[in-house]
C-alpha cells in the first residue's frame, strides 16, 4: 500500500519532518498520486514542496487487543518533550463490521498519524468518528489526520468554546515542550460534533454510546461504552499510576466517579495507566486519591492554615502511589482548597 506524504519544515534551513496526508491510500503509487490529483489535500502551513507517494511505513505506535474488537495503546507517563512528541495519554479504538471509532488522539499530529497507521495496519474500514473524552492537549492535538481521514471529531457539549479558549496557552505551553520538529504540522482540532447528554455512533454490529459528564476532572469530560465488549473508555475520569490532575471540581468528579463504579463494565480504558483495568476495582486508587485530597483540604479549612501552607500538606500520604506526583499534588491541593473554602 502507498500512503500520500509532505515535508514541513519550521523555516528554511531549520528543522524538518516527513508528515502523513491520510486519506489517499492506494494499492499503487500511481493510483495514490492520481487522489492527490483528484482531492489536492490542505496542507499544514510548514509545508516545503509538494505533496508525494510512497511505501506506507509500519506503524510505531503499540496498540494491544484488552477485547474483541477493541484496541488500546498505553501513552508514557511522562511530561511531553521531544523524545515522546505527547504521546503522554492513552489512545483507543474499536473496530465494528463496517466502520472504525477512535478514543482520543494523542498530543501531536505526529502521533495522530501512528495512530492511523495503526488503524490501517488491522482494517481497511472507514474512520467514522474520533471522540475526544475532555480538553487537554494531550488528548487532542493528534486529531486533525484523523478528521483527514474522514472522522467526525466528537466532544461534550463546550468543547469547542474550551479548546478556542485555551489556544495560545496550549500551543505556548505544551507545544513548546515537544518543539520542533515533533510538533510541526499540530493545531487544536475542529468539532464537528457535541453531546449535551447521550448519543451513539453506529459501527456495525455494535455501537459507541457516548455521555457527557457533569464538571469532574474538567468541564468537558465525555466517557464512551461499547456495545459489544462492554468496555468503558472513561478518558481522565480515571487515572492509574500518573498522578491525577483536577482541573474541574472535586466533588463533582467525586460524584461522578461514584456514579461510574457503580455499573457493570468487564474493563475501563483510564486516560493514564493501564491501558486497561479491570472495574471497578481500577478507580480505587483515585478514588482513595481524591478522599484524600478532600479530607486533608477541609482539615487545613477548619484550622484556618493559609493556602501557601496548605498546599504543602494536603494529599502528601499519597506521593508513594503516584509517579510525576510532585508535578501535580500541589496543583490539586490549590484547586481543592479555592473550590471548598466556599461550601
Amino acid at each position: 500500500m502507498f500512503e500520500a506524504f509532505v515535508t514541513l519544515c519550521l523555516a528554511a534551513g531549520g528543522p524538518c519532518r516527513v508528515a502523513l496526508l491520510p486519506g489517499y491510500g492506494a494499492d499503487t503509487p500511481s493510483a495514490c498520486m492520481a487522489a492527490l490529483s483528484e482531492r489536492p489535500p490542505a496542507v499544514p502551513e510548514e509545508a516545503a514542496g509538494a505533496p508525494r507517494c510512497a511505501p506506507r511505513p509500519v506503524a510505531d505506535l503499540s496498540f494491544t487487543e484488552i477485547a474483541p474488537g477493541v484496541f488500546a495503546h498505553r501513552g508514557a507517563i511522562a511530561e511531553p518533550d521531544a523524545e515522546n512528541r505527547g504521546d503522554v495519554a492513552n489512545i483507543a479504538f474499536v473496530i465494528g463490521s463496517e466502520a472504525v471509532a477512535v478514543i482520543d488522539a494523542g498530543g501531536s499530529r505526529a502521533v495522530g498519524e501512528a495512530v492511523y497507521l495503526a488503524i490501517r495496519a488491522r482494517t481497511g474500514l472507514p474512520i467514522r468518528a474520533l471522540v475526544l473524552s475532555h480538553m487537554h492537549p494531550d488528548h487532542v492535538y493528534g486529531a486533525a489526520p484523523l478528521a483527514e481521514a474522514g472522522a467526525e471529531v466528537v466532544g461534550r457539549a463546550g468543547l469547542a468554546r474550551a479548546l478556542a479558549d485555551r489556544a495560545v496557552s496550549y500551543a505556548e505551553g505544551f507545544g513548546s515542550r515537544i518543539g520542533a520538529p515533533g510538533f510541526l504540522g499540530t493545531a487544536l482540532p475542529r468539532v464537528d460534533r457535541e453531546v449535551a447528554e447521550r448519543t451513539g455512533i453506529d459501527l456495525g454490529g455494535r455501537v459507541l454510546t457516548l455521555e457527557a459528564e457533569p464538571t469532574a476532572h474538567t468541564a468537558t469530560d465525555l466517557i464512551a461504552t461499547d456495545s459489544a465488549t462492554g468496555v468503558l473508555f472513561a478518558g481522565d475520569l480515571v487515572f492509574a499510576e500518573h498522578a491525577p490532575a483536577l482541573d474541574g471540581s472535586l466533588p463533582g468528579w467525586q460524584g461522578v466517579l461514584g456514579r461510574l463504579t457503580a455499573r457493570k463494565a468487564p474493563l475501563v480504558v483510564p486516560g493514564h495507566g493501564g491501558p486497561a483495568l479491570p472495574w471497578p476495582g481500577g478507580a480505587a486508587p483515585l478514588a482513595r486519591y481524591l478522599d484524600t485530597l478532600a479530607a486533608d483540604t477541609r482539615a487545613a479549612l477548619a484550622a484556618g492554615s493559609p493556602l501557601s501552607e496548605a498546599t504543602r500538606n494536603i494529599g502528601v500520604t499519597e506521593a508513594a502511589h503516584w509517579r510525576l506526583f510532585d508535578l501535580y499534588n500541589a496543583r490539586n491541593a490549590t484547586a481543592a482548597y479555592t473550590e471548598l473554602e466556599w461550601e
